[in-house]
């Protein structure tokens, strides 16, 4: 499984309440408990919401680029 994968299971486990529990910080506590101020502040869900997809993004592009740059066969 890869790094960005992981981030997507742990936010997802945390926010079923299945995860890290409190007063620890994670991204997908911090959207369960933002979900009943969405209307009043939607900020407090889309930066974390934000944060989780930007992190996998870049892990998944720098894995990307690992493997081209480390892997002769895909370098064509």
């Amino acid at each position: 499984m890869n790094v960005a994968g992981l981030i997507l299971s742990a936010a997802g486990l945390s926010f079923i309440g299945m995860g890290i529990q409190p007063p620890n910080p994670e991204w997908g506590y911090m959207l369960s408990e933002a979900m009943p101020y969405m209307r009043l502040a939607p900020h407090l869900v889309v930066f974390p919401g934000l944060a989780i997809i930007i992190t996998a993004l870049c892990f998944n592009l720098l894995g990307d680029g690992l493997a081209d740059a480390l892997d002769p066969k895909r370098r064509g």
